[in-house]
């Protein structure tokens, strides 16, 4: 038996990813080590490249799992250039352990923080590689890689990851201790939970045709299996295709499992129509046209969060535009996961995000732009990617997974009036006389345009401290009668009295839905 595991190779523009891909593997891939010739031309990665090396498994795994004869690792070398960060957001989502590379003589850089941030929030297991020591100077490279080293474990103490997390010091160019990092990764490696049982889902990041043989996708099986013969869908286009044949890494298989980087072969599809996107059990995923999440803040994201903006939102391997609307429960115990029973208050703004300050649970409804290929367990993550990437910030501002969702493109008709989300409305005005005791004539509490008919019986409240309720409209203006079924207090009467009208105010206090117009009005 061999398993697969997928090693995430990233880190900033430039800091040897592709360089330490070649010097640990063994088996190349059609998409490995800058094959396009726009990599070649520019001398920087700009797309995933996948390679791999067969090994002997450590004697600890072969304790626990003595049917396991190979182990292969599938490195998978991210793009570390800032304008590809959605490509290394979809990359990231399919590894099991991530090698974080940092220049030894850069140190930590834009990219190698957001590339930390994406692995936090992953749950990815992290090896830290400092590459090209070849290129300091030898007299001072110890001290210099020791205050490195220290460095990055305090920026490790700031996040989820371990601070004792292995940092190796490599030069991938002159092979300089990559035989120990690969050993290392030897040591760590655990059998992956592979989730064999639910339907089959792929994530294709090539595409390309064969003469005579048919159509090749290549990617990484993101959960189930798949067998030479079985049915599969493209759900992009809508079309469905036998499995005619599967290779991993050049060899010929029957059948391949979650984890597993395959190249699938089926005939008479046209691989113009999908450069990359999702292959599927038939009838498994459709287009989600709308989603909600809890909303995890990154707290490196130092920009506020704004309901009616807009921020790409990445899923796999897509990216989308959508509608941020931000909302929190208005219960006093906390509430985990979104439910359209319960209500909830809408939220301007999100200030930007401090260490220190207790988050409450908000929620963020996503609204797409252009329908999306959506897992509902996959991890989806908000980034404000029209941010200047070689500015020193962080783009990515959130991730959440879906908690609601819908396929109907006719949403906001059909599924957003039952969502009860509320702004709370206060509109003031004062009594311009008294009728007698228990009654009022307040103005200014509406505009002269507007739909006074539809406040009567709501209640109103003093600045006093008495509450009445609206019995009626009054005159053709903007004035009502106000009923105060148990009086005004003597205070008051002597204030009104005395024609001080201006110190009393009267408050209207009220809930208006935003998605449902025939709750536009509730106290």
């Amino acid at each position: 038996m061999i398993i697969n595991l997928n090693i995430g190779l990233l880190g900033h523009v430039d800091s040897g990813k592709t360089t330490l891909a070649r010097a640990l593997s063994t088996i190349s891939s059609t998409a490995a080590f800058d094959k396009n010739p726009q990599s070649q031309e520019r001398g920087i990665s700009l797309d995933l490249g996948f390679s791999a090396v067969m090994v002997e498994p450590a004697t600890s795994l072969k304790c626990v799992a003595p049917e396991v004869e190979q182990v292969q690792f599938t490195f998978v070398d991210c793009p570390g250039h800032a304008s590809l960060i959605r490509t290394i957001i979809g990359g990231a989502q399919i590894i099991d352990l991530m090698l974080l590379l940092v220049d030894a003589q850069k140190g930590i850089q834009t990219q190698t923080a957001e590339c930390i941030v994406i692995g936090e929030l992953l749950r990815r297991k992290l090896i830290i590689v400092v590459n090209k020591i070849d290129l300091l100077e030898e007299s001072t490279r110890a001290a210099q890689l020791q205050k490195l080293n220290a460095k990055l474990r305090k920026t490790l103490e700031q996040t989820t990851f371990d601070p004792g997390s292995s940092i190796f010091n490599v030069s991938a160019l002159e092979r300089i201790n990559v035989k120990e990092l690969l050993e290392h990764i030897v040591e760590q490696i655990k059998i992956p939970n592979r989730n064999r049982e639910a339907p089959f889902v792929m994530y294709s990041d090539h595409c390309f045709s064969i003469k005579g043989q048919g159509t090749i996708c290549t990617g990484t099986v993101m959960q189930g299996s798949i067998a030479v013969n079985d049915v599969i869908e493209i759900p992009s286009v809508k079309e469905q295709r036998k499995v005619k044949s599967i290779q991993m890494f050049h060899r010929p298989v029957q059948s391949a499992a979650m984890g597993d980087r395959v190249g699938i072969c089926v005939p008479q599809f046209n691989a113009k129509t999908m450069e990359r996107g999702i292959l599927t059990q038939p009838g498994y995923l459709h287009n989600v046209y709308a989603a909600c999440v809890r909303l995890n803040r990154i707290r490196f994201y130092k920009f506020a969060i704004r309901s009616k903006s807009k921020l790409h939102i990445t899923i796999g391997h897509d990216t989308v535009m959508a509608n941020i609307t931000l909302f929190k429960s208005i219960n006093n115990k906390a509430v985990e996961e979104f439910d359209l029973n319960n209500e909830y208050e809408f939220i301007e703004e999100l200030e930007p995000a401090t260490s220190v300050q207790e988050e409450e649970v908000t929620f963020a409804l996503l609204e797409f732009q252009t329908p999306i290929l959506a897992d509902p367990n996959a991890t989806l993550i908000a980034a404000k990617l029209d941010l200047d990437g070689q500015s020193n910030c962080c783009r990515l501002a959130f991730w959440g997974r879906m908690s609601w969702y819908t396929y109907s493109n006719k949403y906001v008709l059909d599924e957003l009036p039952k969502f009860k989300v509320f702004k709370r409305k206060l509109k003031q005005g004062f009594i311009q006389r008294l009728v007698n005791d228990n009654e009022a004539i307040v103005e200014n509490l509406f505009s002269k345009q507007g739909n006074r008919d539809m406040y009567v019986g709501k209640i109103v409240e003093l600045s006093t401290g008495e509450k009445g309720h609206i019995e009626s409209t009054f005159g053709q203006k903007s004035k009502v009668k106000v009923h105060f079924p148990n009086g005004l207090k003597v205070e008051t009467l002597n204030e009104l009295k005395g024609g001080r009208f201006s110190s009393c105010k009267v408050l209207l206090k009220f809930k208006k839905y935003i998605f449902n117009k025939q709750m536009t009005l509730v106290q």
